[in-house]
């Protein structure tokens, strides 16, 4: 029986624009004419900025290929599908970290262990390998930690409880060849956290207080363990000493090497989505959330650790003027943050007047920053400082207490600052360093601080920034969709993590998010039962998540498109000697042709 006239593509085509993307895809398996309508590329723009709402100003991604591959990027490689539960931690799950190839990750705990786990089991699991708890060394609980460059260390860190129920931070180095501990650093605040410079130096931290509301910070270089030459060569040296004022301090410390910037994993094109955004709120355009699936510690005060209490909603004006003491004690603090504002003036070594000016590639390709949370208003982080590490500082060799200053210069200064104006909960840098992700809850706009231990509410809405490392500015664009409630003075640290194209934070609504780096838009939310604390990409697939949280759990997330290869049959194997068998008959009748017996 013969078919009748076959309807034509423009039809077909048009028919297709108002079916959902499922069922164009089963439209495509009716015929050939159907099928090679269902990939058109005019079609598949359409229902990309159709079903994921993304402002059709916003260029395709660089990299990609189609607009169909592009929609099937962001509907079925982001890991959404939970695989597997890890119930080996007795406590909370604060921070998770992979390691640089990502066989490995490493989890710390409340429970004040820190576990190394395999990620590299044939049939795709994870397995605990090792375990080790840090009370023998009076530690609270294990905070943070990182693999050094070649995996070969393991930084932790962790709350040290000293005498007198005072307690501060410290970091141990172990050895992932036979998980021996190396050297225990001191390190204080305890949210400092420390980091690798190297393969062999990590950065540390210490704070003196020089009056009630002024301190400075010290930043020390040390070597993670010590061998044979040690004995005529120094392992700690002092970096940077720097002035903090009305109660603020340096924390979270970490380090951006601008060499990989010449081959970034993804260049965002900030200007076309800022222009995007901007035309989007005009037209009441709201993004779619889519649910796929060292020195003595005499002088120290004590550091307690910050609560973990859920605290009602903050309502927050639009214009506020906080303000705490009144009087004499008011008037007192106001008088120490004006003298040590004039003292560091005349005690402080000028910046450095290279790290914003233009530099040729070489130069550039040796550049490394020391990235940290400080303030200047309040005691509650609200500032990203910036400093240059120069190349004679990637070693402890040389002078030791900074015998190299003047007398005059007691206090370096920040090569470069950027305010976030909010309370900041969260960094992580882009593969390649090129962008820092800054996690902040926000100030009401137009607030004015005249008591720095009074520092204004903060918002529930989670505020996710991002930092351009090259041209060292705040792209204005920000990601949102996850909350947090604690307020300023419980507020904790919620770690994220960046791939080469999402980016994924916890957040204390009892579930992390992924978004994506490109368009701007959140892709998927990671059911827990608790805080989610911190979030960890494989660097080796990034359709691999790990999620930790205040449920005691680690949750293993893969992508739709992992799980069914996973779930799928076995491919058959192919025939070893097939080839062996060909080569052997073509050499027998090469054999023969030549008179060969």
């Amino acid at each position: 029986m013969a078919s009748g006239p076959s309807l034509p593509d423009s039809l077909v085509l048009e028919i297709f624009l108002h079916l959902p993307h499922n069922a164009v895809l089963n439209a495509g398996l009716t015929c050939h004419q159907w099928l090679a309508v269902s990939r058109d590329e005019f079609l598949w723009r359409e229902l990309f900025y159709t079903y994921y709402r993304i402002p059709r100003s916003v260029p395709r991604h660089p990299a990609a290929v189609s607009w169909y591959r592009e929609f099937r990027r962001l509907f079925d490689c982001i890991p959404c599908v939970e695989v597997q539960t890890l119930k080996e931690h007795h406590d909370q799950v604060l921070h998770l970290a992979f390691s640089h190839r990502g066989h490995r990750f490493s989890s710390c705990s409340k429970d004040c262990t820190v576990k190394v786990w395999d990620a590299e089991q044939p049939d795709g699991s994870i397995r605990l390998v090792h375990s080790s708890s840090m009370r023998e060394y009076n530690w609270g609980y294990t905070q943070f930690s990182q693999f050094n460059a070649d995996d070969s260390l393991l930084l932790v860190s962790g709350v040290y409880l000293g005498p007198h129920h005072t307690s501060s931070g410290e970091i141990a180095v172990i050895s992932l060849d036979n998980y021996t501990l190396l050297s225990r650093v001191r390190n204080k605040p305890y949210d400092v956290f420390g980091c690798w410079l190297n393969e062999t130096h990590l950065i540390s931290g210490n704070l003196h207080w020089i009056g009630n509301m002024t301190s400075c910070s010290v930043l020390w270089l040390n070597k993670a363990f010590q061998d044979v030459e040690s004995e005529n060569v120094n392992v700690v040296k002092r970096l940077f000493k720097i002035q903090n004022i009305n109660a603020s301090s340096i924390r979270t410390v970490m380090v951006a090497h601008c060499r990989r910037h010449d081959s970034p994993d993804l260049l965002l094109d900030y200007e076309a989505q800022s222009q995007a955004r901007e035309n989007g709120d005009r037209q009441g355009h709201q993004p779619l959330l889519f649910d796929l699936g060292s020195e003595s510690e005499e002088d120290s005060d004590e550091d307690s650790p910050p609560g973990r209490h859920k605290q009602p909603p903050l309502r927050e004006p639009s214009h506020m003027v906080f303000q705490g003491l009144h009087g004499t004690e008011r008037r007192e603090r106001q008088l120490e943050a004006e003298v040590a504002r004039l003292m560091g003036k005349t005690h402080t070594r000028p910046p450095d007047p290279s790290l914003l000016s233009p530099s040729t590639p070489e130069e550039d390709d040796d550049k490394t920053y020391l990235l940290f949370t400080t303030g200047s208003l309040t005691y509650s982080p609200h500032q990203i400082g910036i400093k240059r590490i120069m190349p004679d500082q990637m070693t402890t060799c040389g002078p030791v207490l900074g015998e190299e200053r003047s007398s005059e210069e007691f206090f370096d200064s920040l090569d470069h600052v950027i305010d976030i104006h909010g309370h900041i909960i969260g960094m992580g840098l882009s593969p390649d360093h090129r962008y820092l992700y800054v996690n902040s809850r926000a100030w009401p706009a137009g607030c004015v601080i005249s008591d720095p231990m009074m520092p204004p509410p903060i918002a529930e809405e989670i505020d996710l920034h991002v930092i351009d490392l090259k041209s060292l500015r705040e792209e204005r664009r920000s990601l949102r969709a996850h909350r947090a409630f604690t307020p300023n003075d419980e507020c904790f640290f919620i770690f994220l993590d960046v791939s080469r194209d999402f980016v994924a934070s916890g957040a204390e609504d009892k579930h992390g998010y992924i978004w994506d780096r490109h368009y701007n838009i959140c892709l998927a939310r990671l059911r827990h039962e608790d805080v989610v604390n911190s979030v960890a990409f494989s660097p080796a697939d990034q359709e691999l998540l790990l999620s930790a949280s205040d449920d005691s759990t680690i949750k293993v997330w893969r992508s739709p498109r992992m799980v069914r290869l996973a779930q799928g049959p076995p491919r058959p194997p192919r025939p070893q000697k097939l080839l062996s068998s060909w080569l052997e008959r073509r050499s027998t009748d090469l054999a023969q042709l030549n008179g060969k017996p």
